[in-house]
């Protein structure tokens, strides 16, 4: 026995019933010198490497700890001479901002402050500290830079972990900060240099690491039974406990008696020393050993890590967890956990209202069955000291399947690749061994034709019109309603909640909604402009069903809900296919009357606020803010009940009008299901004012109207006055378009699209004014020298300019002759708000103390308007090279008048820049380029760029290349928009219902 390790140490018992071992070998081969780097993001990394450590120096080594986190964590644990704390920061991990919500571009910001500017300094004091203490391996978890550190060194290095920074920090740039994306490249250049991994249960895709050996579960051991426990905290054996894990609890979280079932107790852990508790609620010492406590524990409510959900397995204690934002390892531990019953999710806003309930009394209810290894620790610690005496360890043979699959599965979730459901492969496996058992083509299913499944539906209305993706929609049901998914065992969580979201006796209303491409108008609809849309073969399709509230199927916390209200009342529950590896809960359920006010709707500004409670669940505002703006628009009663599935192929943040085809898709089918005659135009209006006032995104009505009013291969001419469809303009057979993403995300709801759309509305402001000052000038008696420019152009002129609603209504020339000279290139919000009062936009608020860009904003729409006029017009030009010169040029003008006002971006400019050097190399070697220009679309600041081209194949081989290079540059190979199909006016709706089986004849 190892005199330095107290006897109860998990170190001298097997946690998982073997025979005990207290060392990492038998017979050590001699002292050992290892340097374990600890991250410093939570303590769960902390409660692991302790297991770890501890089996190593019980083997007679010594183990030098590198970290962040505080010294007190280890020794407490730790009591021996031979483990050495040394303070160092080497990487941040997440900046959260509460415990459940992680801040994006903080997280970024901070890593490049605290490993890129020092980075050179870093790896030379930490190769220098790593010979003086005469290190024989290095351990990281999972700190990317001293991977190279060691190589620097000369020394070999192990990482160990279910997540590496890499794969984390990949989703933080897609969403906010692209301008960071170096970062996840040294990062996974840096873990190239490790020799292997040593990975966990639970694991993210990690492509960046060489080779891989799996270990199991590592596990903090028990000190105490849980009668001890139970009887050092004065609680009764039969008494129901609920342990509260959230880590330190921010002040705003004030628990309440009545949150709890009758008779039970909450154990809190971390709770402030201030902060009160209800009687029912126990506040736990800082020291409290917590494996103990969960062990004595009927279930947990907490936040999922490492820590808690391998500890929630091995003690098979029902886990109820509330989701986290952008923390990209969740979804991962959420597969394990649910893999063996031993979780279930809390909603948000239930969490935070004090909704508990149902959950707890539903947590104990399952029955948790992981019954795998959990002496992680000391398997993870015999393989470190063979490899540290130069045995390979490398047990996974398949890592270049591996590897692939986890490109793949990282594909999935940074793409978001159309038309496919965004969940975690069947086949991406909990373990290792377990891809090398089941190659990936025995675990595809085989499914019957989507033609097939469409014969199980009855359709009682429309047509499917010969769409493929509709007929793979029909598939998705029949999944769902079918017995081959209800045996199958394995099931998203996404999938599951569908599975009992409709009566297949009752029918089912579906609608359609295609994406956009936008060919040229862009941001300029909001300023009157006419733009020309193409609706994308991609969509979103909307299945809804109406039920008497007595007769909707309900999830069981809606049940509970209900129940406590003592009545029935309309529930909506809205299921969203794609969610498993996004940031967004599968589901969302509210009752009907959380929209009243007494007797009125309630305010936008109080739904957008219900929306925002939950960021995970925020995407229902798409949705359910449907309802709202019919109930308030229209003043449409909704009595009933809905079951709502969303299963949209356009891909988010492209640039492609997602959010708009999601909110067409909806009102759509609402309005078959309930017998609303809305025209498309009407509709799409209507919907605008969702992402307007629901979702508080200021974006334009181009977006809903195409997805609305569109028709397959035709352009959609719409003069944006508010929404006036001009005509339907059939593309020439001669030429075609395509959009290419940039992989960077776009978002309306982003500061760069409010702030120029707040900078076009500030300089209609000013030239409204300066002609108001024109005409009062010249109309005194005492005219000033400006009356002659007041006799040259004319009362009526000056005047319409005066009261001008739409800015592209000012012809570029007046802009030039009159305005132009008067508009500042930035103002402040402040001197802006002194001078002119407001700047007449209902959608967006000036900061005082912010600067905004004036001109280039304000020229835009006046030149864009003049541009699509002119494309327009051009398109039934001749059939020449000059004609499609002439619209390509008028498009990559388009593009670079988008940069000058700050809408553009580095990937939408690489692919810009593509399309022109395949032009130009064409023009020198025959004359007769394939493509002709290239913009960037939508809102801007990334998403996606339309491409013109000729109807040839050789411009479809160019495009193809343009990917490539583009992949080759950046590593992101971008998603190609071609095609088209009809908008949801077009397709109209269908309205199914299950097709009972026949009965056989006698």
């Amino acid at each position: 026995m190892d005199p330095e390790l107290p006897a109860n140490s998990p170190a001298m018992s097997s946690s998982d019933g073997g025979p005990s071992s207290a060392s990492a070998s038998a017979s050590p081969p001699r002292r050992l010198v290892f340097a374990f780097y600890l991250t410093g993001h939570g303590f769960g990394h902390a409660t692991r490497a302790i297991e770890v450590v501890r089996h190593l120096i019980a083997a007679g080594h010594e183990v030098h700890v590198s970290t962040a986190v505080p010294e007190f964590v280890f020794t407490a644990e730790l009591r021996s001479p031979r483990v050495h704390v040394r303070k160092v920061l080497l990487d941040c991990g997440a900046v959260q901002s509460d415990p459940l919500t992680v801040d994006p571009l903080a997280s970024l910001e901070k890593y490049h402050q605290t490993a890129v500017v020092p980075r050179e300094s870093i790896l030379k004091t930490e190769a220098e500290w790593l010979g003086a203490v005469k290190a024989d391996l290095v351990v990281s978890d999972v700190v990317p830079v001293v991977c190279r550190a060691a190589a620097d060194a000369g020394i070999r290095s192990v990482c160990i972990g279910n997540f590496s920074w890499d794969y984390i920090y990949a989703e933080y740039i897609v969403a906010a900060g692209y301008h960071h994306r170096s970062i996840v490249w040294q990062i996974a250049e840096d873990y190239s240099h490790c020799e292997i991994l040593l990975r966990l249960p639970g694991y993210c895709p990690m492509p960046a690491f060489r080779d891989v050996t799996d270990v199991p579960l590592v596990v903090r051991g028990l000190h105490k039974s849980r009668s001890e426990v139970r009887k050092d905290l004065g609680i009764a054996e039969n008494a129901k406990v609920v342990i509260f894990n959230f880590g330190g609890q921010p002040a705003g979280w004030k628990l309440k008696q009545e949150w709890l079932p009758d008779g039970w107790i909450c154990l809190v852990c971390g709770a402030s020393d201030s902060q009160e508790l209800p009687p029912n609620f126990i506040k736990l010492a800082k020291d409290t050993y917590t494996p103990d406590v969960m062990a004595a524990s009927d279930c947990m409510l907490g936040k999922v890590g490492y820590g808690t959900a391998s500890e929630a397995l091995a003690y098979k204690l029902p886990f109820v967890f509330v989701r986290r934002d952008y923390f990209n390892e969740e979804p991962f531990l959420r597969n394990l956990l649910e893999h063996y019953q031993n979780s279930i999710e809390m909603i948000r806003r239930d969490f935070l209202s004090g909704h508990w309930k149902p959950y707890l009394l539903r947590a104990l209810t399952l029955q948790p069955c992981y019954d795998g290894p959990i002496n992680g620790g000391q398997v993870a610690a015999r393989t470190l000291q063979d490899i540290a005496v130069g045995k390979k360890c490398v047990s996974d043979k398949f890592n270049g399947a591996r590897r692939l699959q986890d490109a793949i599965v990282l594909g999935y979730q940074l793409q978001r690749t159309p038309g496919k459901d965004v969940e975690i492969p069947d086949w991406y496996s909990l373990s290792a061994p377990e891809i090398g058992a089941h190659p990936i083509l025995e675990n595809i299913e085989k499914e019957g034709s989507a033609e097939s499944c469409c014969e199980n539906f009855e359709i009682l209305h429309g047509d499917l019109q010969g769409l493929t993706d509709t007929m793979t929609f029909f598939k998705s049901l029949s999944g769902l309603a079918g017995s081959e998914f209800k045996n199958s065992e394995v099931q998203s969580r996404e999938r599951t909640a569908a599975s009992v979201l409709f009566d297949w006796e009752r029918e089912i209303y579906i609608a359609r909604a295609p994406g956009r491409l936008d060919v040229m108008g862009g941001i300029a609809d909001y300023s009157g402009s006419l733009v020309l849309q193409l609706p994308l073969r991609e969509a979103c399709h909307v299945a809804i069903q109406r039920n008497h509230p007595s007769k909707q199927k309900l999830w069981k916390h809606a049940q509970a809900r209900q129940l406590e209200k003592e009545g029935v009342v309309p529930v909506v529950q809205i299921v969203s296919f794609g969610s498993d590896l996004s940031h967004r809960a599968p589901t969302f359920d509210m009752d009907l009357s959380d929209f009243m006010d007494g007797d009125k709707p309630i305010s936008y500004e109080k739904a957008r606020r219900f929306f925002c409670q939950d960021p995970s669940q925020k995407w229902a505002a798409y949705v359910a803010g449907t309802i709202l703006i019919l109930m308030t628009e229209l003043g449409v009663q909704f009595a009933d009940s809905m079951s709502i599935l969303v299963s949209s192929a356009v891909p988010e943040g492209k640039g492609v009008s997602s959010s708009a085809s999601v909110e067409v898709a909806t009102m759509s089918a609402i309005a078959a299901a309930y017998g609303l005659n809305i025209t498309p135009r009407d509709l799409a209006l209507l919907c605008q004012k969702v992402e307007n006032h629901v979702v508080g995104a200021p974006c334009g009505v181009m977006d809903q109207m195409t997805s609305a009013c569109g028709e397959a291969n035709k352009l959609l001419a719409m003069l944006c006055q508010p929404a006036e469809v001009k005509e339907l303009v059939t593309i020439p057979n001669h030429m075609r378009f395509w959009g290419l993403d940039s992989g960077i995300r776009h978002s309306v709801g982003g500061g760069d699209y409010g702030s120029v759309r707040i900078g076009t509305y500030m300089g209609r402001k000013m030239i409204k004014c300066a002609a108001s000052d024109i005409v009062l000038v010249s109309s005194a008696s005492d005219a000033s020298a400006r009356s002659n420019d007041y006799k040259e152009n004319g009362r009526d002129v000056l005047s319409s300019e005066a009261s001008m609603e739409y800015l592209c209504n000012l012809p570029p020339h007046r802009y030039e002759a009159a305005y132009s000279k008067d508009i500042p290139e930035i103002i402040t919000g402040d001197a802006f708000l002194e001078k002119y009062g407001d700047h007449n936009d209902m959608v967006t608020v000036i900061d005082p103390k912010r600067s905004y860009s004036v001109k280039a904003p304000t020229r835009h729409p006046i030149y864009e308007n003049f541009r699509v006029e002119t494309f327009k017009a051009l398109l039934t030009a001749a059939n020449t090279d000059e004609q499609l010169a002439a619209l390509g040029e008028l498009m990559y003008q388009c593009h670079y008048s988008y940069n000058a006002c700050g809408l553009g971006s580095d990937g939408t400019d690489r692919l810009v820049n593509l399309v022109q050097e395949m032009q130009h190399r064409k023009t020198r070697e025959d004359g007769s380029p394939s493509l002709f220009g290239a913009k960037i679309t939508g809102g801007g600041s990334g998403g996606s760029v339309c491409v013109i081209g000729k109807n040839c194949l050789e411009s479809t081989e160019e495009i193809a290349e343009i990917q490539q290079r583009y992949k080759a540059a950046t590593g992101y190979q971008p998603i190609l928009f071609d095609g088209s199909s009809p908008g949801a006016g077009k397709f109209g709706h269908l309205k199914i219902r299950w097709r009972r089986p026949s009965s056989p004849i006698a």
